[in-house]
């Protein structure tokens, strides 16, 4: 089995050595880095499975270097911030971070953070295991169409009036969660659980914000906020 390659930028040197080693002792392979600019190298030379990336780093902040490997690549990447209250989480989000966890942290909730993004990404159905049924609008076997936007569940594509529509592996996951119950409101809580495989109460604004770069990709309205419950697909 592969072994799993992770890049992970850090400017203190006490966190990079001892996160490096407790990822080591998991089985990771690290490449750590110390700021921005070297890390975006390491991205290009290495193509890591996945990326660890502090917000406070120096040459390229953490959010700047995740917005220059989403321009890229789908690759995962986790956020790593010290203030949880922050802007920074928002900002890391908005700019194509997967998840983002809050310093200081501890070894094994890290990595197992790193395991359930890795899951979603190493999976490519659906929450379900198939990302909806097989009976549709067009009676094409796996494509599900809601107005002009198409989902194909068993290709992995997703098409809004022909054109075909860039979505990172975690905006796909919430598409197909969404998309196997058109019309039904889906809390965040369950959004959380089904899509960032969280199994406790994590925070809400992960969702949040991934709802809004996926309305950003397939329309704006064709996600309908439900105050107070969570967010629904119009069918």
């Amino acid at each position: 089995m592969a072994e799993t390659h992770v890049l992970f930028v850090e400017d203190d040197d006490v966190i990079r050595e001892a996160t490096t080693l407790a990822l080591e002792r998991d089985g990771f392979v690290v490449t750590a880095m110390p700021d921005g600019l070297s890390g975006l190298e390491s991205f290009r030379a290495d193509r890591p499975d996945i990326a660890l990336l502090d917000v406070m780093v120096p040459g390229m902040d953490g959010v700047s270097l995740c917005r220059r490997i989403r321009d890229e690549s789908t690759v995962p990447v986790i956020m790593l911030s010290a203030r949880a209250d922050s802007i920074d989480v928002v900002l890391g989000l908005e700019a194509g971070a997967d998840d983002y966890v809050t310093k200081p942290f501890d070894g094994s909730v890290l990595v197992a953070r790193i395991r359930a993004v890795l899951r979603r990404f190493g999976h490519a159905g659906g929450p379900n295991g198939g990302g909806g049924s097989d009976d549709d609008a067009d009676g094409e076997r796996g494509v599900l169409t809601f107005g002009e936007l198409e989902v194909d569940t068993e290709g992995m594509e997703v098409r809004k009036a022909g054109a075909p529509v860039a979505l990172t592996p975690t905006e796909m996951r919430l598409l197909l969660e969404f998309s196997s119950a058109p019309g039904t409101v889906l809390s965040r809580d369950r959004l959380l659980e089904r899509v960032w495989d969280y199994d406790w109460g994590g925070d809400t604004r992960v969702v949040d914000v991934h709802v809004q770069r996926l309305r950003t990709k397939i329309g704006q309205d064709r996600i309908e906020t439900v105050r107070g419950f969570g967010y629904k697909l119009k069918a």
